[in-house]
């Protein structure tokens, strides 16, 4: 089992890499203390007064309900695809801690990083770091985080921590994966931080968190319970697509939801 999953992630690696090459999108890995994040960006992209970094999902975490994965590098890279149809031209995308790297890059890569610990506040300074590289890399001044499943948790999160993050955009994001856990029987994720914990620090944070009505990776609960945690000010806004699940359909319609995000 283990090689043909090892195979499957060595071809997803080869063809995550292919598709950003085809939209002349280039990869770039990161130094971010104790692990080095891979990062792709478009060939062209010199300055930009606002970045957009689209942060990917969990991806591999579990072979089954009992056995972690070797490897947490997404078979299918929604977060990276979301970017590619972005077209302000201005967008980059980050992967988490041991996605897309081998060898001597997988430094730091033990496996509670991809389940108890996937929101660990190690892993959210490291992905802070990453984006403030970017940031200057691009001479960028403001940025919006988008964050795709558990990428959701870990953009909030950082927003919490920075004063330059002007829009905080989630897709089927774990919001507060307490409930979540709770809602699916799964281990608690005890190592990591919880973004409905951050919410007094988000509360001057634009934020709007699509969900599908037929996800049942990551149901509605999890950002109602969420929201419901904003006790003053306005409540982040929520947009459910009912005929939306967990993958399905946000590649195709994620121009025309960008617009509805005000971007």
């Amino acid at each position: 089992m283990s090689g043909c999953i090892g195979g499957r992630l060595q071809a997803q690696r080869e063809a995550a890499a292919h598709v950003a090459s085809k939209a002349g999108w280039q990869r770039s890995n990161l130094d971010a203390g104790p692990f080095e994040l891979v990062s792709f960006a478009p060939q062209g992209l010199q300055r930009t007064a606002v970045l957009t970094v689209y942060i990917e999902g969990d991806g591999l975490a579990w072979i089954n309900g009992s056995t972690p994965s070797l490897d947490p590098t997404p078979l299918n890279p929604l977060a990276l695809r979301l970017a590619l149809r972005d077209p302000s031209g201005a967008a980059v995308y980050l992967a988490r801690p041991c996605q897309f790297v081998t060898g001597a890059q997988r430094r730091g890569c033990q496996r509670k990083y991809w389940t108890s610990h996937r929101f660990a506040p190690e892993v959210i300074e490291a992905s802070s770091s990453a984006i403030e590289q970017l940031k200057q890399r691009f001479a960028a001044e403001r940025l919006v985080l988008v964050g795709y499943s558990g990428g959701g948790a870990v953009a909030a999160l950082i927003a919490a921590q920075r004063r330059d993050v002007m829009r905080l955009v989630t897709v089927a994001g774990n919001l507060d994966h307490r409930t979540w856990t709770a809602d699916l029987q799964l281990s608690a994720l005890d190592g990591s931080l919880n973004p409905a914990d951050a919410w007094q620090r988000l509360q001057s944070v634009p934020q709007i968190h699509f969900v599908g009505g037929q996800d049942g990776v990551m149901g509605e609960s999890v950002v109602e319970s969420y929201r419901a945690r904003f006790a003053t000010g306005p409540a982040p806004t929520v947009r459910v697509l009912p005929t939306f699940d967990h993958h399905c359909c946000w590649v195709e319609r994620w121009p025309d939801l960008l617009g509805e995000a005000g971007l």
